[in-house]
């Protein structure tokens, strides 16, 4: 009972980090159609930053703060400067951000080198919190990293839904050219949108670091994850991508508890099973024929 307990919290804290990554994919993916396949990149980097902010200042609060925005900078700065130039040309997306994730690879394995970096949590996150009626505790820090991607998931969907930007960038997503004719900056627009989704990467790149760590291969990691958990949730949805996080995030820890030599495997069993049955994700529309 108590592995079984355990298993549950350590999926549901995973999928936590990888709603985090994946909510800022599905804004730009998703909803926007462009293909960012530098966005584990973005997650990477936005984690260096942060623990560089953070070995300098000593202020975790600082290092996630500046993660965040320094990859909010960098996502408007890739839609102003490289995607708005190649709207609708999926192939050419495609290769254009493997050539940009592939240099911000090599880039960071440079500064930073191949030691794997964690940081050093605040005393307000440390330690560990009993769980109600089980005999066991559980890392305070990790199911910090839940709420917070809770509170970030109803902050998006209220954004996408109940605000006037919101329902521009899904306007502007159906029907750009009539958006634009109403007067609307589309290319601003956008560039919130990117600088949102990029935020969210470096966000989660800061508290991936503290709750995992920041390493060679991390981006690639983070952005299969990201993939799987948008095409299973559903291209365009935050509630998706939440379903389909939750799902891809206890498959793998029910997995390596229990049948670790398989656990790689039943990942991409649901998604093939997704992509078989309901092509267009748990949460996503139907695609019109």
């Amino acid at each position: 009972m108590t592995l079984f307990v355990l298993t549950v919290l350590n999926g549901l804290t995973l999928a936590g980090l990888y709603f985090l990554v994946a909510s800022g994919f599905s804004l730009v993916f998703g909803l926007m159609r462009n293909i960012n396949l530098a966005h584990g990149s973005l997650y990477l980097l936005g984690g260096y930053i942060g623990y560089s902010t953070f070995r300098t200042t000593g202020s975790w609060e600082l290092g996630v703060a500046v993660g965040a925005l320094s990859m909010a900078v960098a996502g408007a700065v890739l839609q102003y400067c490289i995607f708005r130039f190649m709207e609708g040309q999926a192939l050419r997306q495609t290769l254009v951000t493997i050539a940009i994730s592939i240099i911000a690879a090599d880039l960071m394995l440079w500064y930073w080198g191949a030691t794997a970096y964690q940081f050093t949590t605040p005393d307000w996150v440390r330690g560990a919190t009993p769980i109600p009626f089980l005999q066991l505790a559980y890392p305070t820090y990790r199911l910090f990293v839940l709420l917070s991607a809770v509170v970030v998931g109803i902050a998006l969907w209220l954004f996408l839904n109940k605000t006037r930007i919101g329902i521009m960038i899904r306007a502007g997503v159906d029907d750009k050219d009539m958006l634009d004719a109403s007067g609307v900056n589309v290319q601003v627009l956008f560039c919130v949108t990117f600088a949102v989704g990029a935020a969210l990467a470096g966000l989660a790149g800061v508290l991936g670091g503290s709750y995992l760590s920041l390493a060679p291969g991390e981006d690639m990691r983070f952005l299969l994850a990201s993939l799987i958990v948008v095409i299973v949730g559903g291209m365009g949805s935050i509630v998706g991508a939440a379903v389909g996080a939750v799902l891809i995030g206890l498959t793998e820890q029910f997995g390596l508890a229990y049948a670790p030599s398989y656990a790689p495997v039943y990942t991409f069993l649901i998604l093939v099973f997704v992509l078989a049955f309901r092509p267009q994700g748990i949460m996503g529309r139907p695609v019109e024929t």
